[in-house]
């Protein structure tokens, strides 16, 4: 029994995790297929693309599943998707930022507002919630592939805001607007980031108990179940106090 219970918990281990994978696929594929459509099917000359293609490669997402994605747009002319944004607040005061990617605006604001109001949170209006959090362009690159110095100098040449030294990773930060200048300009220099993206970046950290936190990390993680939703933000700090 002990073997089979073994086995048992594995494979659901295993199955949770293709999910998880298939799930982020989904979304991956999806922004690689409106921003096709939006614009040029060539990422080099339509930065939006070059980005999800980028994502989705840093996911290890598969090139057929990148292709199919990408050959998609021609295909459903006749779905249209917008970027949405949601604003809301979830228990405990914390602040969320929900982007989607929709087809149908009601069914997302109706079952974004659903998992709040099950969690003690609800919906807001537009600008609830914005003005406590600053929307910038985040570019991380590994630290060993050049000097604090250098790439601090880099950075502020090619205007961006600020750059920091974490651990095992240069981050610059720059105005949304700015994001895919500074990015083009870098990807001269640079083979490949650990990670680029638009995020909306708290002003103010929200500091929780661990009971707190992992209700939000459950509210967090049953939103990312939503298809339509591709990006949350919140501004509770959810790095353990404890470490």
């Amino acid at each position: 029994m002990a073997g089979h219970s073994h086995w048992a918990g594995i494979k659901h281990k295993k199955g949770r995790q293709d999910k998880e994978r298939s799930k982020i696929f989904s979304k991956l594929s999806r922004e690689i297929t409106v921003a096709a459509k939006l614009g040029d099917r060539d990422p080099n000359i339509n930065p939006r693309l070059r980005a999800a293609i980028q994502a989705a490669k840093q996911a290890n997402m598969p090139k057929d599943n990148i292709s199919r994605a990408i050959n998609k747009s021609e295909i459903n002319l006749e779905k249209n998707y917008e970027n949405l944004r949601y604003e809301g607040f979830g228990p405990f005061n914390v602040a969320f930022i929900i982007e989607t990617l929709t087809d149908n605006k009601n069914r997302s604001a109706s079952s974004i507002r659903t998992i709040l109001n099950k969690n003690g949170g609800r919906l807001g209006e537009t600008g609830s919630t914005a003005h406590l959090f600053n929307v910038c362009g985040i570019i991380q690159i590994e630290k060993n592939k050049i000097s604090e110095e250098k790439i601090f100098e880099i950075a502020i040449n090619y205007g961006a805001k600020d750059c920091f030294l974490n651990v095992g990773f240069h981050e610059i930060i720059c105005k949304k607007e700015d994001f895919y200048k500074i990015k083009n300009q870098l990807e001269k220099k640079f083979d490949e980031f650990i990670y680029s993206g638009i995020e909306w970046r708290p002003i103010i950290y929200l500091d929780l108990s661990k009971e707190k936190r992992d209700k939000i990390l459950e509210i967090i993680e049953n939103l990312g179940e939503l298809e339509d939703v591709q990006n949350i933000f919140t501004n509770a700090n959810l790095e353990s106090l404890e470490q």
